[in-house]
Protein backbone atom coordinates (compact mmCIF):
# COMPACT_ATOMS: atom_id res chain seq x y z
CA UNK A 1 0.00 0.00 0.00
CA UNK A 2 1.51 3.47 -0.90
CA UNK A 3 2.37 5.44 1.74
CA UNK A 4 0.07 8.05 1.46
CA UNK A 5 -3.10 5.17 1.64
CA UNK A 6 -1.64 4.11 4.74
CA UNK A 7 -1.66 7.40 6.12
CA UNK A 8 -5.10 7.99 5.57
CA UNK A 9 -5.94 4.58 6.72
CA UNK A 10 -4.62 5.73 10.15
CA UNK A 11 -5.98 9.15 9.89
CA UNK A 12 -9.75 7.70 9.23
CA UNK A 13 -9.37 5.02 12.30
CA UNK A 14 -8.50 8.52 14.97
CA UNK A 15 -11.02 10.73 12.69
CA UNK A 16 -13.61 7.75 13.72
CA UNK A 17 -12.98 8.07 17.75
CA UNK A 18 -13.43 11.72 18.19
CA UNK A 19 -13.91 14.88 16.15
CA UNK A 20 -11.17 17.28 16.96
CA UNK A 21 -9.04 18.61 14.41
CA UNK A 22 -5.88 19.10 16.22
CA UNK A 23 -3.20 22.54 15.48
CA UNK A 24 -0.48 21.30 17.33
CA UNK A 25 1.46 17.91 17.47
CA UNK A 26 3.52 17.27 20.30
CA UNK A 27 5.86 14.18 20.56
CA UNK A 28 7.05 13.83 24.47
CA UNK A 29 10.71 12.45 25.06
CA UNK A 30 11.92 10.04 27.37
CA UNK A 31 10.58 10.45 31.20
CA UNK A 32 8.04 13.52 29.24
CA UNK A 33 5.03 12.04 29.32
CA UNK A 34 3.44 13.34 32.47
CA UNK A 35 2.31 16.45 30.02
CA UNK A 36 -0.15 14.19 28.96
CA UNK A 37 -2.18 14.39 32.18
CA UNK A 38 -3.08 18.02 31.86
CA UNK A 39 -5.23 17.40 28.34
CA UNK A 40 -8.87 18.45 28.89
CA UNK A 41 -11.76 16.48 27.08
CA UNK A 42 -8.78 13.60 26.14
CA UNK A 43 -9.19 10.82 23.75
CA UNK A 44 -6.46 7.98 23.99
CA UNK A 45 -5.96 5.83 21.47
CA UNK A 46 -3.02 2.92 22.56
CA UNK A 47 -0.75 2.49 18.96
CA UNK A 48 -1.03 -0.87 18.30
CA UNK A 49 -5.09 0.43 17.11
CA UNK A 50 -3.87 2.54 15.02
CA UNK A 51 -3.05 1.03 11.15
CA UNK A 52 0.46 1.19 10.47
CA UNK A 53 1.87 2.62 13.49
CA UNK A 54 4.72 1.11 15.16
CA UNK A 55 4.77 -0.38 19.16
CA UNK A 56 7.05 1.65 22.07
CA UNK A 57 8.87 -0.66 23.61
CA UNK A 58 11.12 1.53 25.80
CA UNK A 59 10.60 2.05 29.51
CA UNK A 60 9.49 5.63 30.05
CA UNK A 61 7.28 5.77 26.58
CA UNK A 62 3.74 4.83 27.29
CA UNK A 63 2.79 4.46 23.67
CA UNK A 64 -0.78 6.11 23.36
CA UNK A 65 -1.61 8.82 20.76
CA UNK A 66 -3.83 11.40 22.82
CA UNK A 67 -6.19 13.94 21.22
CA UNK A 68 -7.79 16.78 23.48
CA UNK A 69 -6.87 20.28 24.72
CA UNK A 70 -3.89 22.07 26.24
CA UNK A 71 -3.82 25.65 27.36
CA UNK A 72 -7.08 26.22 25.19
CA UNK A 73 -4.99 24.14 21.78
CA UNK A 74 -6.64 21.89 20.28
CA UNK A 75 -3.82 19.08 20.52
CA UNK A 76 -2.66 15.92 18.87
CA UNK A 77 0.03 14.25 21.37
CA UNK A 78 2.54 10.98 20.78
CA UNK A 79 2.67 9.96 24.59
CA UNK A 80 5.61 8.05 23.52
CA UNK A 81 7.78 7.34 20.54
CA UNK A 82 9.64 5.38 18.38
CA UNK A 83 13.75 5.10 17.26
CA UNK A 84 16.11 3.67 15.30
CA UNK A 85 17.30 1.45 17.81
CA UNK A 86 14.27 -0.67 18.18
CA UNK A 87 15.36 -1.69 14.76
CA UNK A 88 12.37 0.44 13.33
CA UNK A 89 12.99 1.95 9.65
CA UNK A 90 13.09 5.51 9.18
CA UNK A 91 10.05 5.98 7.80
CA UNK A 92 8.09 3.79 9.77
CA UNK A 93 9.43 5.86 13.38
CA UNK A 94 7.94 9.32 11.51
CA UNK A 95 4.84 7.76 10.12
CA UNK A 96 3.02 9.20 13.28
CA UNK A 97 4.68 12.71 12.46
CA UNK A 98 2.84 12.24 8.75
CA UNK A 99 -0.67 11.17 10.59
CA UNK A 100 -0.08 14.30 13.18
CA UNK A 101 -0.10 16.33 10.24
CA UNK A 102 -2.79 15.01 8.17
CA UNK A 103 -5.29 15.42 11.19
CA UNK A 104 -4.63 18.59 10.55
CA UNK A 105 -1.47 19.85 12.95
CA UNK A 106 0.23 22.91 11.35
CA UNK A 107 3.47 22.79 14.20
CA UNK A 108 5.06 20.08 15.41
CA UNK A 109 6.70 20.67 19.32
CA UNK A 110 8.60 18.49 19.97
CA UNK A 111 11.04 17.16 23.13
CA UNK A 112 13.87 14.36 23.85
CA UNK A 113 16.33 13.43 26.74
CA UNK A 114 19.45 14.07 25.94
CA UNK A 115 23.37 14.28 26.64
CA UNK A 116 24.95 17.74 27.48
CA UNK A 117 28.43 17.83 25.50
CA UNK A 118 29.00 21.70 25.90
CA UNK A 119 30.52 21.68 29.34
CA UNK A 120 28.34 25.12 30.67
CA UNK A 121 25.33 22.95 30.28
CA UNK A 122 24.02 20.80 33.53
CA UNK A 123 21.39 17.87 34.22
CA UNK A 124 18.20 19.57 34.92
CA UNK A 125 18.80 22.36 32.24
CA UNK A 126 16.97 22.72 29.14
CA UNK A 127 17.98 23.37 25.74
CA UNK A 128 16.09 24.89 22.44
CA UNK A 129 17.42 23.45 19.52
CA UNK A 130 18.74 25.85 17.30
CA UNK A 131 19.70 23.14 14.30
CA UNK A 132 20.89 19.75 14.46
CA UNK A 133 23.39 17.13 13.08
CA UNK A 134 21.53 14.09 11.56
CA UNK A 135 23.95 11.55 11.54
CA UNK A 136 22.29 8.90 10.82
CA UNK A 137 20.41 10.62 7.86
CA UNK A 138 23.72 11.85 6.58
CA UNK A 139 24.54 8.16 6.27
CA UNK A 140 21.67 6.86 4.86
CA UNK A 141 19.07 6.71 7.28
CA UNK A 142 16.66 9.21 5.91
CA UNK A 143 13.23 9.10 6.18
CA UNK A 144 12.59 10.48 2.83
CA UNK A 145 14.38 7.75 1.16
CA UNK A 146 12.60 5.65 -1.45
CA UNK A 147 9.78 7.25 -3.90
CA UNK A 148 8.45 10.85 -3.21
CA UNK A 149 4.67 11.44 -3.19
CA UNK A 150 3.93 15.15 -3.89
CA UNK A 151 0.75 14.94 -2.01
CA UNK A 152 3.21 14.34 1.32
CA UNK A 153 5.50 17.12 -0.07
CA UNK A 154 8.31 18.00 -2.27
CA UNK A 155 10.92 15.54 -3.82
CA UNK A 156 14.20 18.28 -2.00
CA UNK A 157 12.45 19.89 1.37
CA UNK A 158 14.99 22.80 2.54
CA UNK A 159 16.20 21.95 6.41
CA UNK A 160 18.81 25.20 6.78
CA UNK A 161 15.57 27.25 8.90
CA UNK A 162 14.05 23.36 10.50
CA UNK A 163 13.73 25.09 13.77
CA UNK A 164 11.10 28.30 13.60
CA UNK A 165 12.94 31.24 14.96
CA UNK A 166 9.67 32.97 16.39
CA UNK A 167 8.79 30.07 18.19
CA UNK A 168 12.42 29.68 19.62
CA UNK A 169 12.04 33.48 20.45
CA UNK A 170 8.17 32.61 22.48
CA UNK A 171 10.21 29.56 24.07
CA UNK A 172 12.89 31.90 25.44
CA UNK A 173 10.00 34.60 26.59
CA UNK A 174 7.65 31.29 28.16
CA UNK A 175 10.77 30.10 29.83
CA UNK A 176 12.36 33.36 31.11
CA UNK A 177 9.42 33.67 33.88
CA UNK A 178 9.68 30.45 35.10
CA UNK A 179 11.77 29.69 38.39
CA UNK A 180 14.70 27.78 38.54
CA UNK A 181 14.57 26.67 34.64
CA UNK A 182 17.50 27.58 32.67
CA UNK A 183 17.10 27.31 28.83
CA UNK A 184 20.21 27.30 26.25
CA UNK A 185 20.11 27.64 22.91
CA UNK A 186 22.05 25.04 20.87
CA UNK A 187 22.80 22.11 18.76
CA UNK A 188 21.57 18.89 18.88
CA UNK A 189 23.23 15.93 17.75
CA UNK A 190 21.47 12.88 16.74
CA UNK A 191 23.25 9.54 17.11
CA UNK A 192 21.13 6.02 16.39
CA UNK A 193 22.17 4.49 19.53
CA UNK A 194 21.42 2.13 21.71
CA UNK A 195 24.51 2.15 23.03
CA UNK A 196 25.67 5.41 25.01
CA UNK A 197 28.77 7.13 22.93
CA UNK A 198 32.19 6.55 23.10
CA UNK A 199 34.66 8.97 24.69
CA UNK A 200 36.01 9.37 21.32
CA UNK A 201 32.75 10.21 19.34
CA UNK A 202 31.73 12.59 22.16
CA UNK A 203 34.66 14.42 21.20
CA UNK A 204 34.33 14.10 17.48
CA UNK A 205 30.78 15.20 18.20
CA UNK A 206 32.01 18.26 20.43
CA UNK A 207 34.41 19.08 17.54
CA UNK A 208 31.82 18.93 15.08
CA UNK A 209 29.90 21.86 17.32
CA UNK A 210 27.29 19.73 19.01
CA UNK A 211 26.15 20.70 22.19
CA UNK A 212 23.90 17.86 23.20
CA UNK A 213 23.49 14.56 22.17
CA UNK A 214 20.29 12.07 21.95
CA UNK A 215 18.82 9.00 20.01
CA UNK A 216 15.78 10.74 18.34
CA UNK A 217 14.37 14.07 17.07
CA UNK A 218 15.62 14.48 13.62
CA UNK A 219 13.76 12.53 11.35
CA UNK A 220 10.57 13.71 13.45
CA UNK A 221 11.64 17.36 12.22
CA UNK A 222 12.65 16.25 8.58
CA UNK A 223 9.70 14.39 7.84
CA UNK A 224 7.33 17.51 9.38
CA UNK A 225 9.14 20.53 7.22
CA UNK A 226 8.39 17.51 4.79
CA UNK A 227 5.11 18.17 5.08
CA UNK A 228 5.01 21.90 6.00
CA UNK A 229 4.92 21.96 9.31
CA UNK A 230 6.82 24.70 11.91
CA UNK A 231 8.95 22.75 14.13
CA UNK A 232 10.01 23.51 17.44
CA UNK A 233 12.52 21.30 19.46
CA UNK A 234 13.54 21.08 23.19
CA UNK A 235 15.98 19.03 25.00
CA UNK A 236 15.84 18.36 28.35
CA UNK A 237 19.42 17.66 29.80
CA UNK A 238 19.80 14.94 31.67
CA UNK A 239 23.39 14.22 31.92
CA UNK A 240 26.62 15.23 30.97
CA UNK A 241 28.44 13.38 27.44
CA UNK A 242 31.50 14.17 28.38
CA UNK A 243 33.29 12.01 27.19
CA UNK A 244 35.43 10.64 30.75
CA UNK A 245 35.65 7.16 30.48
CA UNK A 246 35.15 6.40 34.64
CA UNK A 247 31.49 7.68 33.74
CA UNK A 248 29.06 5.74 33.49
CA UNK A 249 25.16 6.74 32.41
CA UNK A 250 22.21 4.73 32.73
CA UNK A 251 18.57 4.92 31.01
CA UNK A 252 17.52 5.10 34.60
CA UNK A 253 19.44 8.52 35.22
CA UNK A 254 17.93 9.68 32.40
CA UNK A 255 14.39 9.05 33.82
CA UNK A 256 15.07 10.09 36.96
CA UNK A 257 16.35 13.57 35.65
CA UNK A 258 13.42 13.85 33.65
CA UNK A 259 10.55 12.75 36.64
CA UNK A 260 12.53 15.72 38.68
CA UNK A 261 12.55 18.06 35.78
CA UNK A 262 8.79 17.20 34.73
CA UNK A 263 6.98 20.41 36.18
CA UNK A 264 9.28 22.79 34.35
CA UNK A 265 8.72 21.10 31.28
CA UNK A 266 5.14 21.09 32.07
CA UNK A 267 4.88 24.76 32.47
CA UNK A 268 7.23 25.90 29.25
CA UNK A 269 5.04 24.10 27.13
CA UNK A 270 1.52 25.16 28.43
CA UNK A 271 3.17 28.66 28.18
CA UNK A 272 4.32 28.24 24.82
CA UNK A 273 0.82 26.88 23.57
CA UNK A 274 -0.88 29.60 25.09
CA UNK A 275 1.80 32.06 23.78
CA UNK A 276 0.66 30.66 20.10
Amino acid sequence: MPLYDQVMEAVALVRARTPLRPAVALILGSGLGGLANEILDVTAIAYEEIPHFARSTVPGHVGRLLLGTLSGVPVVVMQGRFHLYEGYAPQVLTFPVRVMSALGAHTLLVSNAAGAINPTYRPGDFMLIADHLNLPGLAGANPLLGPNDERLGPRFPPLAKAYDAHLRYLAREVGGAIADLKLHEGIYAMVSGPSFESSAELRFLRTAGADAVGMSTAPEVVVARHMGMRVLGISLLTNMATGVEDENVSHEEVLSVADEASQRFGGLMLGILRGM
